[in-house]
């Protein structure tokens, strides 16, 4: 397996691969250090992690109730003998910042492949969890720990609400974690989690509400603002230009965003906390996509090689074949809009997702006849039957 397998495997760059295999080079979270293990199926005790065994379940993905087994006691099997080994030793409550983190980590890996219905109760009540201690916390740094904490647990949540289809919900979601991120006193948290509300206006149609949050994410990071912030929100500045219909300012933030995403790629600095995850050209192109989607400009989606197309988080690949579909549609290639755009509902419906099934009805909206083709009255006809 290469360093860039193994990346992609478990959420890190090729570089941070690299360091993370070099020993003594550096101090990586246990989630890290988990999934790394899991992944090569590497003994806990041998990186560190406490001896425990990782769950051995054999069942289907999309049965009921393998889903809530995995809720209900899979992220305390994970969670549990890690962190009665590695306890935060800057943590006066005993590591609970750190445990409670690892539990949200947990829930967003299980994300990809899980109903955010299903999961959305299990996180409301760790966010209630994380609420109780954070009441009890003895001293004002392990309070700023647990609000960042909170906040982290908060967007997670929006994006779930988001997902469901309840942008209200998300909203508020999103709200909470930027509050949460200032009471912990930290600035690339509150810059990431104003940038991921931008995110979320803009996919909404609020252009211009998108631009002034990513602007103001900006302020909040100063002139001393990490590479890899920089061109994040330049892609996200680009979804903001194409809500509003602005085809000149997001060419010239993919643009910055891409020279930026290049950039990263042959650097040898880790990703700053919270960009744990890597941001290359690949994902800049799928935001191409989606821009072009947006503005109606068939030569944006289909110019790009969307490497975002293979990844495993079913849900966000049908939101890209989605895009797909649009521009064949701007294009006037009925039959192949409608094939891709009914591939994704299937996605859709398969984990109840709000998101997926309100954007496939936003492309069908984008055709007007009186007579449609066989291929666009069956897409018709399952919309109609859907009640989620």
């Amino acid at each position: 397996m290469t360093q860039t397998q193994l990346g992609e495997a478990i959420g890190l760059s090729q570089s941070a691969v690299s360091r993370l295999e070099k020993r003594g080079s550096g101090t990586y979270s246990t989630d890290v250090l988990t999934a790394a293990a899991a992944h090569l199926q590497i003994p806990s005790k041998l990186v560190g992690l406490a001896d425990g065994r990782t769950p051995q379940v054999q069942a289907r993905d999309d049965d009921d109730m393998h889903r809530r087994t995995v809720l209900g006691g899979a992220v305390a099997a994970m969670a549990a003998p890690i962190l009665a080994a590695v306890p935060d030793t800057r943590d006066g409550n005993g590591g609970q910042a750190a445990a409670l983190r690892l539990t949200t980590s947990a829930y967003r890996r299980l994300d990809g492949t899980t109903p955010s219905r299903d999961l959305a109760d299990a996180v409301d009540g760790h966010i209630r969890l994380i609420q109780t201690i954070t009441r009890t916390a003895s001293g004002d740094a392990d309070r700023a720990r647990l609000a960042a904490v909170g906040s982290e647990a908060a967007s997670f949540a929006g994006w779930l609400a988001w997902d469901k289809g309840d942008n209200g919900s998300a909203r508020s979601w999103y709200g909470g974690a930027i509050k949460a991120a200032r009471t912990a006193g930290d600035p690339l948290l509150t810059a990431y989690q104003t940038g991921t509300l931008a995110q979320f206006e803009a996919h909404a149609g609020n252009g211009v509400e998108a631009l002034n949050l990513a602007r103001r994410a900006r302020r909040v990071l100063g002139d001393q603002r990490p590479a890899v912030a920089e061109a994040w929100l330049s892609s996200v500045e680009a979804l903001g230009y194409a809500a509003a219909g602005d085809q000149n300012g997001a060419d010239r933030a993919l643009t910055a965003s891409r020279t930026g995403a290049e950039a990263l790629t042959s650097s040898e600095e880790p990703p700053p906390w919270p960009w744990v995850f890597s941001f290359t050209p690949e994902k800049v192109a799928a935001c191409r996509v989606t821009c072009g989607a947006r503005l109606g400009l068939p030569e944006w989606v289909f110019a790009e090689n969307v490497g975002a197309l293979t990844t495993s988080h079913a849900k966000q690949r049908a939101l890209i074949v989605l895009d797909l579909a649009a521009g064949h549609l701007v294009g006037g290639r009925l039959e192949a809009a409608f094939t891709l755009a009914g591939k994704a509902l299937d996605t859709g419906l398969k984990y109840r997702s709000g998101r997926i099934v309100e954007r496939a009805r936003t492309v069908r909206r984008t055709l007007s006849t009186t007579t449609p083709p066989k291929v666009v009255r069956e897409f018709d006809e399952r919309l109609h039957g859907i009640c989620l």
